[in-house]
């Protein structure tokens, strides 16, 4: 393939995973808080049990992701997709034969065992193919088609989709085959470039031993994945519960899924922006500290908010959520140690540490609503705020500055 021929057909890749991210990972998920009221009145299911199962997904994380990054950066990121996609699509289908609790908890381990490699391959595929002025455009647009499927899943799935396909499980089945479909897209794709140029280094294939040697002694991997379980963990948390507490307070099941939707809406729209604008400045950091306090400040607000306030809040928190993801993934390929060859290690170590806050998040915090409905996103907001810690500690890995830990 010619350099006109390739630089035409990244775009193609970039659509196909971002819809990735919108069906095969996102709407997949984001289903399930909204289906919750649904599927806890016909399994019986409390409060603490729908937060456990919810964190689920990111306990699977932590044993995958990792794996999933060594995986990618061997045997190349089309391989991966194809088999990922098709085996979300399977297990995202069985979440919808379970029977109790029980069953429900670990058809959703295997799910959340192949979902939560899929962002990884994804970002690592957009290092492969788009170059250090366009990787922040790039990681924004497949943060985009993530906030697109939160957006969509919430919207629909409980309102219309649950009606229109006769029940929640009807719905799983419904999300699994979009999933095998996209695992077909990839499969008729071309492989990544042989070389790409990117933030730093030469996309390729590496043995297991040198990719897991070179990225897990680096401090900066590890407090990266640090400051990032705290804004994922805030995140994951706020998704399973704020349309069960909407309910709580008295707003409608429209109304409750509406405030979530609009939270991904919200995201959407400011995913692209925020990483144009991280592009246009050269700096990743100043971006990502301001979006890290409007997360916190947003998220504090949910608990005290009432009525129209609450959209205040939404919009607040959502805004920078994708957007945020895109340049702090930026961060991590442009990180000295990284460059493209090892982004999937990378990504997939520091995902993996912050799958710890998704596993916590949820069950911790929800446990709090016996002290009060709205203690919960005092506590999720908390996390926000320890993650701005380590990002001070943390230098500029933009075009103006080498990436590293700050020794002032």
């Amino acid at each position: 393939m010619n350099n006109l021929q390739q630089s035409k057909y990244r775009w193609y890749i970039l659509i196909l995973s971002a819809l990735t991210h919108t069906f095969v990972v996102a709407m997949q998920m984001m289903c399930m808080p909204v289906l919750f009221k649904e599927i806890s009145e016909e399994l019986g299911l409390s409060l603490v049990q729908i937060g456990t199962v919810w964190g689920m997904v990111s306990l699977a994380g932590v044993f995958t992701g990792l794996l999933g990054g060594l995986v990618s950066d061997r045997f190349g990121t089309k391989r991966m997709l194809i088999f990922s996609c098709l085996l979300a699509g399977i297990t995202g289908a069985l979440r919808g034969t379970s029977a109790g609790v029980v069953s429900l908890a670990l058809t959703v381990v295997l799910f959340g065992l192949i979902t939560t490699t899929i962002p990884m391959i994804v970002y690592k595929t957009c290092g492969a193919w788009f170059s250090r002025r366009q990787l922040g455009l790039a990681n924004g647009a497949v943060s985009m088609g993530m906030a697109l499927g939160f957006m969509v899943g919430s919207m629909v799935s409980a309102t219309f989709l649950s009606p229109l396909l006769g029940g929640w499980r009807n719905v799983l089945y419904f999300y699994g085959a979009i999933s095998i479909l996209i695992s077909f897209l990839w499969f008729l794709t071309r492989g990544e470039p042989a070389q790409a140029e990117v933030s730093s280094g030469q996309a390729g294939t590496v043995f297991f031993r040198q990719a897991w040697s070179r990225i897990i002694r680096s401090k900066k991997m590890w407090l990266l994945g640090l400051m990032y379980m705290g804004v994922s963990g805030c995140y994951i948390g706020v998704f399973g519960y704020l349309p069960l507490y909407l309910r709580e307070v008295g707003w409608s099941a429209a109304g409750a899924d509406g405030a979530l939707a609009a939270l991904h809406g919200c995201s959407m729209i400011g995913a692209i922006p925020v990483a144009l604008l991280s592009d246009r400045l050269g700096r990743r950091k100043p971006v990502l500290v301001v979006a890290t306090i409007m997360a916190a400040i947003g998220v504090c607000l949910l608990a005290v908010a009432d009525g129209a306030l609450i959209w205040v809040a939404v919009l607040i928190a959502g805004i920078v959520r994708d957007g945020y993801v895109g340049v702090f993934t930026s961060m991590i390929i442009e990180t000295e140690e990284v460059g493209a060859m090892y982004t999937g290690t990378a990504i997939g170590l520091i995902f993996t540490i912050s799958r710890a806050g998704g596993v916590l998040a949820p069950t911790a915090g929800n446990s709090l609503a016996s002290i009060g409905l709205n203690v919960p996103f005092i506590f999720w907001a908390s996390l926000v705020a320890l993650s701005l810690v380590g990002l001070c500690f943390f230098k500029e890995t933009g075009m103006s500055g080498r990436g590293g830990i700050s020794r002032r």
